[in-house]
């Protein structure tokens, strides 16, 4: 599983890596952030899913993008551990297995999102694409209740994993600015 997260984390850097000051504004597909917004947010997260994978308290929020690449990186370290994987996050009062897949699929999602804000491509191997699909399909009541995802996007049913997942979380895989 963490070489998922590996794939993950290097698609998404090298998003982040070619996304310009001036596309700071641009609206991402999620609309409660433009670019810059869910730089900060990303960057926060990989700090949170760091200290989550090595069961330590949680960081005050810190949206510093420009520590997102070092927070990434810190992530995927904290999650190379099988200890990691290993019983319930007292944070959230769930197995460490679904937050290690909550981290990946901020990461993945978001990653996602920035790029096409950007203009960018955003590549997802095929067995990230069904490891999301599979999580989301389970997740998608309760995180839509806790207001996580968006109302679904109608996706075909042949669609490809990683667009249904997308439609799941309430993303439109035909999204752009």
């Amino acid at each position: 599983m963490n070489e998922m997260l590996s794939r993950a984390a290097d698609r998404t850097v090298d998003v982040v890596r070619g996304i310009r000051e001036d596309q700071y504004d641009l609206p991402t597909p999620c609309s409660e952030y433009d670019v810059r917004t869910l730089l900060g947010h990303l960057s926060w997260v990989a700090l949170l899913f760091e200290a989550l994978a090595r069961k330590e308290p949680m960081p005050p929020e810190d949206n510093e993008p420009d520590a997102l690449e070092t927070r990434v990186r810190g992530m995927v370290e904290g999650w190379s551990h099988q200890e990691a994987f290993e019983g319930e996050s007292p944070m959230m009062q769930l197995p460490m297995t679904v937050v290690f897949q909550m981290g990946l699929g901020d990461l993945v999602f978001h990653g996602w999102d920035l790029a096409r804000a950007t203009g960018q491509d955003y590549e997802v191997d095929p067995d990230t694409a069904e490891a999301m699909r599979i999580y989301v399909e389970q997740m998608a009541p309760m995180a839509r209740q806790n207001g996580v995802f968006g109302d679904e996007v109608a996706v075909p049913e042949d669609a490809p994993a990683f667009d249904r997942a997308l439609g799941l979380t309430g993303r439109d895989p035909a999204w752009k600015p």
